[in-house]
This record gives structure tokens, sequence and C-alpha cells, in this order.
């Protein structure tokens, strides 16, 4: 694959609705010519103390940040004309969709690919098809896990790898 966007979304609590982060990659003729991350204040607007266990963020660190459609609409002219590639798309697509209801805005039908798939169909015998396992089977180190950015980079390097 040669042109796509990359995305990671971090939720803050059980409801897929509440994005607090995302990261974004551009890729197009197999480079990445972009790079894009923002906090986002949560809807619903609590943290449970588990999702903030796996990602560190807290109420307090998006307080004072914008709300998706904000967010969004920086995105919006990145991604254009790109399939967005997610690893274990069920997640992304899902919270993507879930935000898009939340706020009443059109989902445009964003066509996802799904590095989590394609690794269990081409890369046999990892010890498990997580993000980080995955990215190092392609020739990644993974540092910051569970930040929205550095988790789309990984991403897009399995997808330009695998896809």
């Amino acid at each position: 694959m040669e042109d796509f966007a990359a995305i990671d979304f971090e939720t803050a609590n059980e409801q897929r609705s509440s994005i607090c982060s995302v990261g974004v990659v551009i890729v197009r003729c197999g480079q990445v010519l972009d790079t894009f991350y923002s906090l986002i204040r949560p809807e619903p607007e609590y943290y449970s103390h588990w999702n903030t266990k796996v990602h560190g963020l807290t109420f307090e660190d998006t307080l004072r940040s914008p709300i998706f459609p904000t967010v969004w609409s920086e995105i919006i002219p990145r991604i254009e004309g790109l399939p967005l590639v997610a690893h274990n798309k069920g997640f992304d697509e899902s919270c993507l969709k879930a935000v898009f209801r939340t706020y009443n805005l059109d989902y445009p039908d964003y066509h996802f690919y799904c590095t989590l798939q394609s690794a269990r169909r081409k890369l046999k015998g990892l010890p498990n098809y997580q993000l980080h396992t995955v990215a190092a089977s392609c020739g990644y180190h993974l540092e910051n896990h569970h930040h929205a950015l550095a988790d789309a980079e990984a991403c897009a390097w399995i997808a330009k790898s695998i896809i």
C-alpha cells in the first residue's frame, strides 16, 4: 500500500465516543509526508481508572482541549481521498462512528484497512499480534505505546510492510 492515512484513537472511558487523543500519519507514494496529533476533550467527559492506566491521560490533560468536531476539521483535508488504516480497525472505526453519532455529524463511510487482520494472515508464528509485537516483526521499534501518534506511526510502518 502506497497511499493511506494510519490513524489511532485513545479513549477516556468505556464509551467508544470518548476519544481523548488522535494520531494520524499520512503516507503518499510509500513515504510519510505528514503527521498530526491532538488531545481532545472527550464525550462523555470522564476518565476511567483503567483507560488512564493504559495511556496515562487524565481529565486535567484534556480539560482545555478542543472537542472532536474542531479537531476533525483539521484532519479532514489531510486524509481526503485516502483509505484509513488502523491496528484493530474494529476498535478505531467504531470509535470514529460513535463520535460522529455523538456530534450528529454525517459519517462519510471511510474505507478502513486493518493491520491486525493482515498480520494474522501474513506473519505466522508471532507470540501475539499486539501492535508492538507486529511492529517489531516488521522492523519497527515502538516507543511510547498507547500514545496515539506513536501507535499511528507503528501502524503506518506495518501497513507499508504487509498490506
